[in-house]
């Protein structure tokens, strides 16, 4: 099968503006098919180095992403809701250069734990000082473990209210159940009454093959939006070897259907999905030496399917 035909864009945000929601599929400001492929960084609280501006600058010229997913922590030490100050201050400048850059930009509530409150408040001040550009993406909850649909139904409402005050139309990302894996049981009961919201599939392609690829296939069929926020081509711990003919098969899979991925991720940890050697800058200039096997097929495949 042909994938969906999707225009390249070297600056995706001025060529596609505004995107939209229809059907199951992202569109571009006119409503055509568009399919956005990037990079996600890593935790800011683990590898802050990577989020700044020239990093984000160098990524768009050598590794042409259309988006960037900055993955906020709000777990482990030194985590959003313990230093909010230095959260922000890894970011911003993401998402500031990301505007510049003419990229899309996913700002990620990087949790596996239920935090209404503070996570409406995070969304509503980003909302309120950047949702006037197309650009930004919110993704309201990286990866729920246990909690049910109902209760993650009731926290998107919730964060969806906070964000659309402010900003009406850009597009949000709402998690599934069990590591986002489980979104048939959101196609049995989505969100009702909201434009513009995906739900996020995340898959590790050692781990997740044929079956959880059959179950993504199915509800877009059945006309729910799916958007890939993370994904990799080893196991579902971020380590182990590459399995790089289901990394293919999961690619192919994703282009036949036109759903947009971010590749975890930007980060110099002694793992397989870490993209980058210790010894890379923090700013890019990333020779080949520099950039692991992992990142070296994400930039591979992003080079090859986007501009």
């Amino acid at each position: 099968m042909m994938g969906i035909m999707t225009i390249k864009a070297a600056d995706p945000v001025k060529q596609w503006g505004q995107l939209q929601v229809k059907g199951a599929q992202l569109c571009d400001q006119k409503g055509n098919p568009v399919v956005l492929r990037g990079v996600s960084l890593g935790w800011h609280n683990l590898w802050p180095r990577f989020y700044n501006k020239k990093a984000i600058k160098w990524l768009k010229q050598d590794w042409h992403p259309t988006v960037v997913r900055a993955a906020m922590g709000v777990m482990i030490e030194d985590n959003y809701l313990e230093n909010p100050d230095f959260a922000l201050k890894c970011i911003e400048p993401v998402i500031q250069a990301a505007i510049k850059e003419n990229l899309y930009v996913i700002v990620d509530w990087h949790s596996h734990k239920l935090l209404t409150d503070d996570a409406c408040k995070f969304f509503s001040m980003i909302a309120k000082k950047y949702g006037k550009h197309p650009h930004v993406i919110y993704e309201l909850y990286n990866e729920p473990v246990n909690d049910s649909w109902d209760d993650l139904k009731a926290y998107a409402d919730a964060c969806i209210k906070a964000i659309r005050q402010y900003d009406p139309d850009n597009v949000i990302l709402m998690g599934c159940p069990h590591w986002d894996q489980d979104v048939h049981i959101v196609a049995d009961s989505p969100m009702q009454g909201y434009n513009n919201l995906m739900y996020t599939l995340h898959f590790y392609a050692a781990t997740h093959k044929q079956q959880l690829r059959d179950r993504m296939t199915d509800v877009v069929k059945r006309g729910i939006p799916i958007f890939v926020s993370e994904c990799a081509g080893m196991e579902a711990s971020g380590d182990g070897p590459l399995n790089e003919a289901e990394w293919q098969a999961w690619v192919d899979c994703m282009e036949t259907n036109g759903i947009s991925y971010a590749c975890w991720s930007l980060s110099d940890k002694n793992e397989t999905c870490s993209m980058l050697l210790p010894r890379a800058k923090a700013t890019g200039q990333w020779t080949p030496d520099l950039i692991k096997p992992w990142g070296k097929m994400v930039r591979e495949t992003l080079r090859r399917y986007n501009p």
